[in-house]
């Protein structure tokens, strides 16, 4: 048995994550990543721009390293949900550009610290955060919006899974998935009946 690093097993995950989030956006037009795929307005380049913002504050701001890029949306006059949209003057590669810097940022910060380091968020009941519970956060953060990403992707173009080269999916080509897809709305249908 090998020994373990707790904060290294930590930030591989969080860097799993952070991969995942970044592939869902691989291959799409510039429509398509700003999307509107949910009655909510999710899409895949607002996800990363508010992981961008997420990232800078949970390993920025609360350690005492604030980033050095635009204006978080919880700070100032920021228009509600301003961090899970592109605006026309975002670019996608600068939007990506900036999740790229600020998770280096973070990097930086993760490398530099114990992971029993204080930090204070300016918000919620728990303002003093630990470096293990900001990775923690931020594992489950990025997770939630790569997860979200898996859905609306699959909803612009069919791509599904994990990660390039690893779909992590059961093996069936699309008319496999279109017989399993129909199996399970009769199941719902009959359920909706029973109910």
């Amino acid at each position: 048995m090998t020994g373990s690093d707790p904060k290294a097993d930590l930030h591989l995950y969080l860097q799993d994550a952070r991969d995942a989030l970044l592939w869902k956006l691989e291959g799409l037009t510039e429509y398509d990543l700003r999307r509107p795929m949910t009655p909510t307005g999710t899409n895949l380049l607002g996800l990363v721009k508010h992981a961008a913002g997420a990232e800078a504050m949970y390993f920025g701001a609360t350690y005492g390293r604030p980033f050095g890029g635009p204006p978080l949306w919880i700070t100032g006059d920021a228009e509600p949900n301003s961090d899970l949209w592109a605006t026309a003057d975002e670019t996608s590669e600068e939007i990506v550009a900036l999740y790229r810097r600020a998770c280096a940022h973070s990097d930086m910060t993760i490398d530099s610290l114990p992971l029993d380091a204080v930090g204070r968020v300016a918000w919620g009941e728990r303002m003093e955060v630990t470096l293990h519970r900001s990775l923690v956060h931020m594992i489950a953060e990025t997770d939630r919006h790569a997860g979200h990403a898996d859905i609306v992707r699959e909803l612009i173009d069919g791509v599904a899974g994990l990660r390039k080269g690893g779909d992590n999916m059961a093996s069936g080509d699309s008319a496999w998935w279109e017989n399993h897809r129909d199996r399970l709305e009769r199941l719902a249908e009959e359920a909706g009946r029973r109910g």
